[in-house]
């Protein structure tokens, strides 16, 4: 939402475009959601800016929660199981004939695969 400090009544000013809204710390209002939509060209309706503003504002209340739960002695995890690279090492290995490869093209000139030019030539 915003990083501004909260006020004594526990209000963050955030900044629009056109007038700067409160709303309660860690609480998302309309004003914010239009503005958050402009941003982002979005049209929307009155009715949607309360069903947004009432949906971001769970979504960020979940993130806040999260938060909370965060210790510092717990390392910060992307995978809850440990992960080991499942590829084969990476070797040089024999690879087919020439012959074999160019065998299957439908064109072949110069020991190399003809293909149709599908870029004109820049001068």
């Amino acid at each position: 939402m915003s990083d501004a400090p909260a006020t004594s009544d526990g209000h963050v000013t955030v900044g629009t475009t056109d007038t700067a809204s409160t709303a309660p710390a860690g609480r998302i209002n309309r004003s914010e959601v239009a503005h958050l939509a402009r941003l982002a060209r979005l049209a929307v309706t009155d009715d949607e800016l309360d069903l947004f503003a009432e949906q971001l504002d769970v979504i960020l209340g979940a993130v806040a929660s999260v938060s909370d739960v965060a210790a510092a002695d717990i390392p910060p995890t992307s995978h809850a199981v440990p992960m080991t690279n499942v590829y084969r090492a990476d070797e040089v290995q024999p690879c087919l004939p020439r012959e074999d490869v160019l065998a299957g093209a439908p064109d072949v000139e110069d020991h190399k695969f003809r293909v149709p030019r599908i870029l004109a030539e820049e001068a």
